[in-house]
């Protein structure tokens, strides 16, 4: 340790007179009642108040902003929220008192890693918001942040749900964000997750079955889809726990589970589904050892979703569930057969570019869902490609999106929502696990989109492309200005279709609207809805046909649209965050600006 590590920060007899004082580097020394002497970082780490200001009382440090409360020598808190400040070695050499420069146990990886699993433990956003920061700028891989999130919301609480979707989510959409919007990114799905397990115990598993020197494991799918169809949670876990146990693959795991979700039509408006998609697509990111606590998470969602089969909507004025029932016998008695039978007699069975495209569309957007089934059942039957299907069905609920009128019920916009990511939901999964039996999701989400039908009358105009037309190209910038105010739907559609016809950039107008959606206090489905649209505009990327063109233009006005209907709120979880990266880059918050 060399002389240059230390600072003066006076003579014993001046501090003792002053009781504090601030020295270089923003460090504030205090004289302690027993004669010693101790130095923290002069910023509360709340939200930055000068700690020199406050006072020391039988070695207890108070802030005087919001009162948290620390033990001046070690800077640790009374008050979790506040989290602990950062301390600094004191000693006194000739009669000066010398404070090393660096503060004690500053920043490792590993010391970040464990305030970020403790900030998940108490719920304290402003734990896990710095923790965020200072991996992120120490470059630690954004799936490692991720996986202390999945861990953690895994073995707590009743199981999968919104917040470890959210995480995933969110971590699907890092590469369009900028380095700041990955850092909320990370942080709005890490405090999310956290709050979803707050105050819940922590999970046990039941574990697997006994092993067994019988062929049971060809039965275990027929197993597990019968305990789910009697809401039997705790058979279905060990049934699944078994199946792990004897090395089934994820997309075998995923065809066992799904299969059983989709028994019955559209369970719990499509989230039960999406929840399940989104595990598997978290469980990627994860260790062997995760995969047990990660996959029975899904398990209690099967206890007692709604069946929409058994909804009166889904039964009258027109009676989609016998139909469906139908449809869907039809899927999987192709399934059972070879899939050389299945074939087209004319090699025809996938829909062509573009005309047939346009006609299936027209046709989920219509008002025929008995020939809708027909048209889907041939088309799968005779050797389409399910996950192409299912990209048209989400366009269909995508354009639902850009046509809702603002006059609907605010509360509508779930609706609508719900189809799409569903919708997508069911595209990712096909293209992963292409299982027949998951086809059956594609009927579901077609008749989905048909009971949203009435949210588009009136449908909303089309976008006015004038709207954010100008002399000059127009800048991102812009959008996020407009979202400042509240219900500029059409407005902010306007613009977005402004933007493209000027030949804005793609990239630069997703990177915004994840702004768009992260500087607020976002609920779960806006959060669903950015990864969703995000997504499905990756896959039509691929193309260059008209078609297409105007596929990634409905999708972009359809982001805009819900995120606009849902902007601003207080901010409050982003401006957490801001302070978080403030006081990271040792900024002083309470200097005038």
């Amino acid at each position: 340790m060399t002389q240059e590590q230390w600072i003066r920060a006076g003579t014993a007899d001046e501090l003792k007179q002053e009781k504090a004082k601030v020295i270089r580097g923003g460090i504030a020394v205090f004289a302690t009642e027993d004669g010693g002497f101790a130095a923290v970082d002069n910023r509360c780490p709340h939200l930055g108040f000068p700690l020199h200001l406050g006072s020391v009382c039988e070695g207890i440090l108070t802030c005087h902003w919001h009162h948290a409360r620390f033990d001046v020598a070690s800077g640790g808190t009374l008050d979790p929220w506040a989290d602990d400040v950062p301390a600094y070695d004191v000693k006194v050499e000739g009669g000066d008192v010398l404070v090393r420069s660096v503060p004690r146990g500053s920043g490792t990886v590993e010391q970040l890693k464990q305030r970020l699993r403790e900030g998940l433990e108490q719920n304290i956003g402003l734990v896990i918001a710095k923790a965020v920061v200072g991996l992120v700028e120490a470059g630690v891989p954004a799936e490692d942040i991720v996986r202390i999130g999945i861990r953690f919301g895994t073995s707590q609480g009743a199981g999968w749900g919104a917040g470890l979707t959210i995480l995933t989510a969110m971590y699907n959409v890092l590469p369009l964000l900028d380095k700041t919007g990955r850092v909320l990114a990370l942080f709005q799905g890490l405090v999310h997750t956290a709050r979803a397990s707050s105050g819940r115990p922590p999970r046990h598993l039941l574990g697997p079955l006994p092993a067994s020197a019988g062929g049971r494991n060809e039965r275990l799918t027929e197993w597990y889809r019968s305990c789910v169809e009697v809401r039997d949670t705790q058979g279905a876990e060990k049934v699944l726990l078994t199946a792990l146990q004897a090395g089934w693959p994820a997309e075998r795991l995923a065809g066992m589970m799904l299969a059983a979700v989709t028994d019955h039509v559209y369970l719990d408006g499509g989230h039960t589904f999406d929840f399940h998609n989104k595990a598997f697509e978290a469980l990627a990111l994860m260790e062997e050892g995760d995969k047990p606590l990660l996959l029975a998470s899904l398990v209690p969602l099967l206890a007692n979703p709604t069946r929409s089969e058994e909804l009166h909507h889904w039964q009258a004025p027109v009676d989609l569930a016998g139909p469906l029932r139908e449809a869907c016998e039809a899927l999987e008695r192709a399934a059972e057969q070879p899939e050389s039978e299945n074939a087209s007699p004319t090699g025809t069975g996938d829909l062509k570019i573009g005309s047939e495209e346009e006609g299936l569309l027209a046709l989920l957007l219509g008002d025929q869902p008995h020939e809708t089934l027909r048209r889907l059942t041939e088309l799968l039957t005779s050797g389409a490609e399910p996950a192409r299907i299912a990209g048209l069905i989400a366009l269909a609920a995508a354009e639902r999106i850009v046509r809702f009128h603002t006059q609907n019920d605010f509360g509508d916009w779930i609706a609508v929502l719900h189809t799409f990511t569903y919708a997508h939901a069911v595209r990712e999964r096909l293209e992963a696990t292409p299982d027949p039996l998951l086809s059956r999701a594609l009927l579901h989400g077609a008749m989905a989109v048909y009971h949203d039908r009435f949210l588009n009358v009136p449908r909303a105009p089309k976008p006015d492309a004038t709207r954010g037309a100008g002399e000059k190209r127009p800048s991102p910038n812009e959008l996020l200005e407009l979202l400042d105010r509240r219900q500029q739907v059409e407005e902010a559609a306007g613009w977005t279709a402004g933007y493209l016809e000027a030949g804005g950039d793609p990239a630069e107008l997703w990177n915004a609207l994840g702004h768009a959606l992260l500087r607020e206090d976002a609920e779960f489905h806006s959060f669903q809805l950015y990864e969703a649209a995000a997504g499905e505009y990756r896959r039509w990327e691929a193309r260059t046909d008209a078609f297409a063109a105007e596929a990634r233009r409905t999708l972009l006005l359809a982001c805009t649209r819900y995120l606009a209907a849902h902007a601003p709120t207080a901010r409050e979880l982003p401006h957490t965050a801001r302070i978080a990266g403030r006081l990271h880059r040792g900024e002083k918050l309470f200097e005038e600006q």
